[in-house]
């Protein structure tokens, strides 16, 4: 895997979290299509410029402001869409964490903030990506539709790691309400964060990870690893 740049070093934690995703990547993706996988540093907004880089199985260490909106967020943003009024957050070159976050403990910033599964946006995102959003987090597979959206709006989607909400609000330095306070844990919040690991799983040339991975895994397994 070819890093890019030096590696930071900002707390214990957040790089236990950091090291165990991009070692399993680096494990699982590091030959995807016969090609080394490649480590990034990308800061927000995401910008089509940026993105262009990326291929699947890529890992990414994110840091900037990033938006959680889960399926009650996104069913009013699409609501305002198709009658045509303003939307609460500007949407270009933005990223939307499908995300809600925990009840926040006495002095915490925020309390655990692991991604949900992405399927249940699939409704609402190709609507969103034409609207000018360029990336997505979250974990598990889309639909055709939001495959298609993605390779043709040049947009990024991320998988976060499932199971670890915790640790990956160890990334978050900042959280504030935006809008639909009434949500709960569900209203859109602004996040900003800082070398929050990802891996990239559809990327802006029509890749897709989890169609093509498995079996380059496979195969790489049974030349290198068995």
């Amino acid at each position: 895997m070819l890093n890019l740049g030096a590696m930071p070093r900002s707390g214990s934690i957040r790089r236990q979290y950091r090291n165990a995703v991009l070692f399993g990547a680096m494990q699982s993706c590091s030959t995807i299509g016969g090609v080394a996988a490649i480590q990034y540093y990308l800061e927000t907004p995401l910008t089509h410029e940026k993105l262009k880089q990326l291929r699947m199985g890529d890992t990414v260490l994110l840091s900037g402001a990033i938006y959680t909106a889960r399926d009650a967020a996104h069913a009013r943003l699409s609501a305002l869409m198709e009658e045509r009024r303003d939307l609460p957050i500007d949407l270009t070159d933005a990223v939307i964490y499908y995300a809600g976050p925990t009840p926040t403990r006495l002095g915490e910033l925020i309390g655990a903030c692991g991604p949900t599964t992405s399927g249940r946006m699939d409704v609402y995102t190709p609507a969103l990506l034409r609207r000018g959003l360029t990336a997505m987090i979250g974990k598990g597979a889309r639909n055709s539709a939001v495959c298609k959206a993605v390779a043709e709006t040049g947009a990024v989607y991320f998988a976060a790691i499932g199971g670890a909400g915790a640790l990956a609000a160890a990334c978050v330095t900042a959280c504030d309400i935006v809008c639909y306070e009434d949500l709960g844990s569900e209203a859109i919040r602004r996040l900003t964060v800082s070398e929050m690991p990802l891996t990239v799983i559809l990327d802006p040339v029509g890749g897709n990870l989890y169609e093509t991975g498995p079996e380059e895994y496979l195969a790489y397994s049974k030349k290198h690893l068995l």
